[in-house]
Formats: C-alpha cells, structure tokens, sequence
C-alpha cells in the first residue's frame, strides 16, 4: 500500500518527524498484517482466510471430530461422548467413540460465538448478535440441544436396543427386517403410560418412510417391568434413510408428560462395497502454511529436451509484479476483485488497453496457480539413485494431480536442515507412471536414510509465452473488436453460387456444414474472424477440417495454422488430414512430449532430433525429442497442427507474421482468450484470415483462480466475440458466423432436453439408428422406449483425510451395479471402452475406479471437463452431493460444482445411446435446471429408487428459491420439536467448509 509509512506496513515504528506518509493505519493481530484504512481492515475481517484464522475456542471449548461439533466443557463432554448420537455418528464414520477432544488456543481480543464457532472481534459483537445468519444458527443450535436432551433416557425409563440397522442388502430390506428394542422402567411405584409412538416423517413428509413401528396403544409399564415393541425396515430400493421415532410417554402419577426420542438409521446397499469405500481417515482439514520463501536455490541439471527447439526469440520473464502479487494476497474474493479492477484494469477495453487487461488476468491466475501447488508439497520423501538420476514417488502422477511434465522442476531440501530457505532444484527429466526421475547440481547429496521436503514449482513457460503474445503491437480492431463496418456490404457467398467439389460426401447434404465451408473458403484476406458454432454432435471438427482442405485445393499458397487447446483435439484434426502427405502436414508436439502418447499413425508427420548429452541420456530410453526441422522445411508445410500455447513455436524459431494465410482453432471454447492470441498476435497481419470452432455454450477453459475467473479470463475469445453484434446467429449466418444443427451422437430422447434448454431447440437428431437405439428395450430402462434412467437414491456426501472434494459410498456402488448389468447382458453386448462415467469431485472418480477394478477395469471414469468433445454408447452420471444440512449451507454450498450449466449441459450430452444419472433428487431439484431434468425424466417414465417428493407436472421457478423453501421447512420441523421438548440451551454449531479446498476438483489443464 503506497500512501502507508513503510515502516509501519514492515510492522517497525516511525521515527521520522518529518515523514510524510500516512500513519493512521489498522492492524490484524491475528494475521500480523497492517491496513492503511479503516475499510481495508474491515474487508479484511470479512475473509475466510482471516475467520479461517480467528476460529478457534476458549480453554473449555472441545471439538468433537465424529460430530463435527464443538461441545463446552469436559463436564458436557464426558456427557456427549457417553450419548447415544455420538455412538451412532462414531460408528457410522468408523472412528473411535472414545476419540480425543481437539483442543485449540484461545484468541486475545475477540470474543467466541459458540453459535457460530468464530471469534468476533469485540467491537463487532452486538452487531453480530443480530445479524440474521447467527440467529439463524442458534435456532439449529437450539434444535441439536433440544434432540440430545431428547435422546437421554430420563424420568427412570431406559429404552435398550440399537435403532441403527446398519448395512442391510437389497433383498433383505426388501423382504423386510425387523428390530425389537425394550423399554424397562426402573423407578419403584411408578406407573408409566405410552401415550403414542410416531415417525417425524408422519408429520407433513411427502415422501413414505421406510420404517414403521408397531405397539400396544395405552400401555402401562409399572416398577421393574420391561415392553418390547417392534420396529420394521422395508425399502425397495438402494440408498440411505433416516427417520426420528418420538416416544410421548406420561407419569401417571405426577401427570407429566415427556418425549424420548430415538434416531432410526439404515443404509441399504452392497456391504462389501461400503466396507472397501469407506473413508481412510477422519476429514481433517489440511492446515495451509505458509511457505517459508526460497532464498537459496540451487540450480539443477535440466533436461536436453529444453534445448531441442532452435529458438532465436528470448521469451520475457513476465513476473508478477509485487504490488499486484500484494492486491491479490488478501482479502476476500470481492474485495481482491474490487480492488483489481479500480488499481489494475484499464476503465475501457479496447485495442490499446488490451494487452495490460490480460496480462493483469493471466497474472492473476498464476497468483493462484503457484498457491495450489501447494496442495501437492510432500514432507519427509525419499529420493533413490538410480544411475545419474534421483527418483521420487509423487501420489496422484498418473492422474496428474500434480501434473508434471519433462522440463519442470521440483526443489527438495533436507528435512529439519538448519537453513529453511536453502533447496536443491531438480530438472525432471523423465515422467513415468508414480516417478519422476530429477538430477541435481553435482554438489547434491542424499543417502538412503534421508528425507526430504519437496515443493513443485510452477512451469511458467505457457505463461511467458502468453505474455510474449500479449506484448507485440499488432491490434486490429477487424480481429479483437469487430463491428458492422468491419464486414463487407456485399452479400456473402452461399452454397449454391460456389459449387464446391466437396472431399467428404456427408457435407454435401448438410447445409450448414457446406455454408460454414463455402464462406471460409470465399471470404477476401483480412476479413473478420469466421465461427462455426458446434453444439454437442453436430460436427464441428469435420465442417472445419473440408474447409482446410477446400482452401488448399482453391489456392496453391493458401498456410494453415491450425490450433486447439488440447494434444488429443489436435491429434484428431492431424489424423482426419492424413490424406496429405509428409511433406505438407506436419504435426508439431513439444520435446516434452513421451512418444508413446503419439499415435502412431501420425509420427511420421513430425520431427524428432538426437539428444545433445550423451554423457547421460544414452541411459535413458528417450533418446530423441520432438523439434522443429530447418525453417526453409518449415516454410513449405501447408498445414501445421499443434497446441494454442505450442503455437508459440512458429514465431519463435523465426517464422515470418503473415506466413499463415489462414489460423484455425477448433474446440476454441476450452482455451482462454490469452491462448489463442499466442498464435494470432505473433503471426497475424492485416490479410490473415481467423475461424473458430466451438461451442461456448459449453465448458470453458479450466481457471483455477476465482478472481480471474470474476474478472473475465473464464471468457474464451469465441464467447467474446460471439456476444457482439455482428454474431448475432441470424444476422451475421454465413457472413461471419454458421450454426450447425444436426446432431450426429445422441438418441432424440437424450438430446432433447438440452436442446430445448440451451440451443433453442434448433438441433436435429441424426444420429446412426443401430448406435443411438441400441439400447431400446434394455431391462435396465423403466420406460424401454425412453432411453434415459434417473436412479433416486439418498446417499451420503463424505470427506476423509485431509481432502476437502466430496465422495459418495451408495452411489459409486450404484455405478458398479450398473455397470456388472451392462458388462454381463449378452443381448446388448458392450465393451469397457463404450462406456463412460462422470462424476464432478475427484475423490468420487478415485472410489468409482477401486469399485470397478474387478468388473470393468477399462471404463473411463473422470471429471465433466475430461469428457468435453467426446462420447460414449453409455454415459453414467454420478452427482455425489447428498447434504441434508439445509439450515446450516447455502444452496452454494449444498450443490458445489453439480449446480453449474455448462457442466449439466456437456455432461448429459455426451451420451450415444444410454445416459443413466444417479443423484439424491431432493437436493439436485434445489437447483431450477435440475428440477427441469428430473421432471423431464419423471413425466417420460425414467424415475426409478426413491421416491420423488415434490409435484413433477407444476412448472419449475427458474428464479429458484427451492433451497429457502426446504430450509424453511426444515427450520418448522426444527422449531416445533424444540418446542415440544421445552427446553433451550446452547450449545455448538458445525462449522463451514473452507474455501482453500474448492479447486481440488478443478482440473490442472493439460499444457506444454
């Protein structure tokens, strides 16, 4: 902060009498972080990562872990630990009932709200006494109070039984199982009535309990005498169900009346799958520390590959400059936003104030990028020789979590050496499976017993090449902010007029297809960037890969610069243009690039070189890179394929601007803004023609950063260009955009929703009869002409260790079950590649996979974003999140990454033939778009497990408001049970997720 004494800001004092700098500044002891004004101090306090800080409890305050709650006192602790409830939450998590208390310390200057388990700074406590979140909170308090005052046996009546029923397979629960509890009074001469027995679920529930009770109406229990009463379980269907039996008893004698309450649980499933899911530890959340800085860093031996490319222009070091660094370090999101956007950002963008919006952006990313490899740092590893390399194991490698590749670099330092900012850094120079092979400056080293604490290091090299791009002068107004006046006044050139010979029949009878083709192919050197808008199936890459092949036939100097945001999607444009030949096509990947993830077919369209260090590398099996050949070579390809941040090579190895007649993206939705113009700002002139292929009502790139996300980065440059008005699908058709509308991949039943949501439903089902009906019939459809199934089934949304991404035990057992039908089914046979799983958290990818080991070891299971651009016969959906803590989360909180359309809208149109969606419908139906679906399923008789609870026919409120209206009537039940007990004492509420754990299920996007 510029304007605050910089002594003060160092936490020293001023001295200085005549210094001019402000001194009037706030502090946080908590933090140890000065503010040069009031409001910066109180955006502050307002942080998660400031309460983050402050939560803590008194000397007397326990957290209990099974519970998630904290408790006041050891007198009340040793009452709760010896409850019934904490029994029943240990064993349903498997943890020890007679855990530990956590004990943490106490904060000076602020008071604890054991309400809301934070510490509020004293000058704010009336204020957050009446805020209405608290107040909210100490209703739920009350409630919990008022529950565990009814769970205690009491007035000499004991009730012995467990009402857990535990894991109860199909068959059984379906016939029905039955518990027998006892209820025994142990006060002499008294006479106990039973007034009633009943469910909550019996008060207003719309949906039919599994459980029932059944006893004798108006019996007296006497001195010493016991009744037993029968409670029955009977459930057709997989999931979890809880219910409250509520017990009204009477005194005879004193008249009285009172309740005893009884928790009934039951989890209906396979108990082999549950027992491997199961989570490996407590959920702890991780403690984020921060590094201690590097101050001396020993440079490491990097690998030949980083020289394999003959660049003869130097990338910038494009470092984060240290006030930005500062603005982006605190505060919440909001304020960090703000602030970004009043210091930072240019108040208009246009072509002159460009180039800083996105560096500021892209710099903004980093921030957070380089903080989330914190994630992945690795206490006491250990390193093994092997020849002239150090071999570290890295969990999660394979799943690239962290993704490493060839040319990083990792640093390790000695565990409990003396000096904390002395590290080695080691070059990787191979990846394999769960290794990573480093070598070290000779003056490193490490014996068998050592260990080491590694850090990952950020490859900032996409970075600087984005800020290389950004850098250059060339602006045209005709490719960054096309207007009216940039397209000719002169009709485009239609279908008919330009009778094209067409290379690909299937073009010819689309029109669209041969519109898009036919204005790329027409259209004058310097014209506004062309879009083909593709929705999901309906042949985008094909439309944009006859255009290349059109404008190559058409002119004999025609360039194609063709780029996409992903090795794989590039792959696909180089194979369907396999009908060149080698010395017209060339496929460039970057050295770090393993040769086995080339396909074969296309490695004679690229370019290896000879490793330059043989005095090691003759050890290794890669020998060779991927390169570049001489620039006189490179000059006569006429197409060159390869990544948008790769694109950098052209221009880089000295490529002159304007060589590329044409520059394609295809999938142009999945790369930032900054990625394409790698390749447009460094090789784009005033005749360079641009066309993009995507859909940007799909995913868009993966930003990491939720204030770079706020501020636009998640805005792909299609998506930009498609809001302005020459755009517009119908007044610009065939002058500057074309939108394709006949699905090739789906079955009508499948597209339609989506269609109608989000395409207007425009789109034409087209798709291969003997693909898209294949599993019409199928025993596993309720409705066997609606080849869509939604399976109800209430799980449970878990975490374990220190992973903060959710996993769902009932529905990855569901998945299994699913698929062992599939798999097994000799009418409708399929292979493991057919199918396909998507699940949005992680953590539930890493269960579905260990389930399916056994059964179908090949099926793809991954996140949304893993499946964009692909398909499969079978698409199953797993949507984990099943919270029934509607009166503590918000909707936000309740739904995470489920309640995203762009998800929804990728994830269910990747089906062919089968799409099958397992989800708790009371919590997806609190999102409006999920409510559309399931009633959209339901109506077609695809509902299959529990039952739906809300009146499917009534039209959805797209405004939402479901999860106020299920928290309302949550906090009526609440209340009137608190009532009923008549008694109110508080105790301690659950605390909130953080946020430093919601881009665990993010992906790390895959870049070279």
């Amino acid at each position: 902060m510029p304007n605050v004494c910089s002594q003060l800001l160092s936490g020293g004092t001023c001295e200085n009498p005549s210094c001019t700098y402000r001194h009037n500044v706030s502090t946080c002891d908590i933090c140890s972080l000065v503010f040069g004004s009031p409001n910066d101090y109180t955006a502050h306090i307002a942080t998660k990562q400031h309460v983050a800080k402050a939560r803590g409890e008194s000397g007397t305050l326990l957290f209990c872990s099974p519970c998630q709650k904290h408790v006041s006192g050891t007198k009340n602790w040793a009452q709760h630990v010896a409850a019934a409830r904490h029994k029943a939450e240990a064993k349903l998590k498997g943890l020890p009932a007679d855990a530990d208390p956590e004990e943490v310390e106490s904060v000076p200057g602020r008071t604890l709200c054991s309400t809301c388990n934070i510490h509020i700074h004293n000058n704010d406590w009336e204020r957050h006494q009446s805020a209405a979140k608290h107040l909210a909170r100490q209703r739920f308090v009350s409630f919990r109070t008022a529950l565990d005052e009814a769970e205690r046996d009491k007035n000499g009546l004991s009730i012995v039984g467990d009402f857990d029923f535990g894991i109860v397979d199909g068959p059984a629960a379906k016939s029905g199982k039955t518990i027998r509890p006892t209820i025994k009074n142990l006060t002499p001469s008294s006479k106990i009535s039973i007034v009633s027995m009943t469910l909550a679920s019996d008060k207003g529930s719309k949906t039919q309990s599994p459980f029932s009770v059944v006893h004798d109406p108006n019996r007296t229990i006497g001195y010493n005498a016991t009744y037993s009463f029968a409670v029955t379980l009977r459930q057709n269907h997989n999931g979890r169900a809880e219910d409250r039996l509520e017990i009204l008893f009477e005194d005879l004698q004193l008249r009285k009346r009172f309740i005893i309450a009884r928790i009934l649980r039951v989890i209906v499933g396979n108990r082999s799958d549950h027992e491997t899911l199961r989570p490996v530890a407590p959920y702890k959340p991780r403690k984020r520390t921060a590094r201690q800085p590097e101050t001396d860093v020993v440079e490491g031996i990097h690998p030949p590959s980083l020289k394999a490319v003959p660049y003869v222009v130097a990338l910038p070091k494009a470092l984060i400059p240290a006030n930005l660094a500062s603005a982006l370090s605190t505060g919440s999101t909001k304020s960090i936003v703000d602030k970004i956007r009043s210091l930072f950002l240019p108040s208009v963008l246009d072509s002159d104030t460009y180039a800083r919006h996105f560096k500021t952006l892209v710099w903004s990313e980093e921030f957070r990028m380089e903080r989330d490899l914190e994630h992945y740092d690795i206490p006491n590893a250990k390193l093994t020789v092997q020849n002239y390399y150090h071999l570290l194991d890295v969990p999660g490698l394979a799943e690239k979590r962290p993704s490493v590749l060839v040319g990083d670099r990792i640093l390790v330092q000695k565990s409990g050496g003396a000096n904390p900012g002395h590290w080695f850094e080691g070059g990787v120079h191979f990846v394999r499976k769960e290794e990573v092979g480093l070598r070290f400056h000779g003056s490193f080293r490490a014996s068998p017993a050592d260990r080491f604490n590694v850090r990952f290091k950020l490859n900032r090299h996409p970075l600087r090449r984005q800020h290389l791009a950004l850098n250059t002068v060339y602006s045209e107004d005709r490719v960054l902010f096309p207007l009216p006046l940039h397209v000719p006044t002169t009709s485009y050139p239609t279908q008919a007029r330009a009778r094209l010979g067409v290379f690909n029949p299937l073009i010819a009878t689309n029109a669209p297809q041969l519109q898009a083709v036919v204005s790329i192919v027409k259209r004058p050197p310097g014209s506004v960037p062309f879009v083909i808008f593709g929705p999901p199936g309906t042949g985008k890459t094909v439309t944009m890969v006859e255009a290349i092949r059109q404008l190559l036939a058409a002119d004999p100097h025609a360039r194609i610069l063709a780029c996409a945001p992903s090795n794989s999607a590039a792959d696909l444009i180089a194979t369907r243009l396999m009908s060149l030949n080698t010395d017209e096509l060339f496929r460039f990947y970057a050295p770090s690039r393993n040769r086995e993830q080339v396909p074969l077919d296309l490695r004679e369209y690229t370019y290896e070189k000879q490793a330059a260090d043989y005095t090691y590398e003759k050890q290794n099996a890669e020998k060779r890179h991927f390169s570049v050949p001489p620039l006189a070579r490179m000059k006569r390809f006429r197409v060159v394929v390869l990544t948008c941040v790769s694109a950098s090579v052209v221009s880089g190895i000295g490529m002159p601007r304007g060589h590329y007649t044409h520059i394609f993206f295809d999938e142009a939705g999945q790369a930032t803004e900054a990625e394409s113009m790698i390749a447009i700002k460094t090789m784009a002139d005033t005749k360079t023609n641009i066309v993009l292929s995507g859909d940007p009502k799909q995913l868009g790139p993966i930003i990491r950063s939720a204030v770079a996300r706020e501020l636009g980065l998640e805005t792909s440059y299609i998506e930009r260009l498609m809001q302005r008005e020459i755009y517009d699908e119908k007044k610009g058709y065939g002058a500057s955009v074309v939108k394709l509308v006949k699905n090739f991949r789906s079955h009508a039943a499948i597209l339609k929703f989506p269609n109608e949501r989000f395409y207007g439903g425009e789109l034409q089902p087209c798709g291969d009869s003997s693909i898209i009906n294949a599993y019409l019939n199928s025993p596993l459809l309720p409705n066997k002409a609606f080849p869509i199934v939604f399976h109800a089934i209430a799980g449970k949304d878990e975490r374990e260790a220190a992973s903060p991404s959710f996993f769902n035990r009932d529905e990855a057992s569901q998945v299994k079950e699913y698929i062992t039908k599939l798999r097994a089914d000799r009418r409708f046979r399929i292979t493991d590649n057919d199918i396909g799983v998507i699940t949005p958290y992680h953590a539930q990818c890493l269960k579905i996979r260990n389930v399916l080991r056994a059964v179908a070891d090949e099926v793809k299971v991954g996140s949304v974003e893993e499946f964009q651009g692909q398909e499969r016969r079978v698409i199953i959906i797993s949507a984990v999140r099943s919270s029934r803590e509607f009166v503590e989360y918000d909707l936000r909180h309740t739904l995470g990454f489920v309640a995203n359309p762009r998800r929804f809208n990728v994830a269910v149109t990747r089906a062919q033939a089968l799409l099958i969606v397992v989800g708790d419908p009371d919590v997806l139906a609190l999102d409006p778009l999920w409510r559309a679906f399931l009633n959209y399923v339901y109506l077609h008789g695809g509902w299959t497990g529990g039952d739906i609870s809300w009146d499917p026919a009534r039209p959805v409120d797209e405004a939402g408001g479901y999860d106020g209206a299920v928290r309302a009537q949550a906090e009526e039940d609440m209340n009137a049970f608190t009532r009923r007990m008549e008694e109110l004492t508080i105790a301690g509420a659950e605390a909130e997720a953080e946020e430093d754990g919601a881009n665990v299920d993010r992906p790390w996007q895959d870049v070279e």
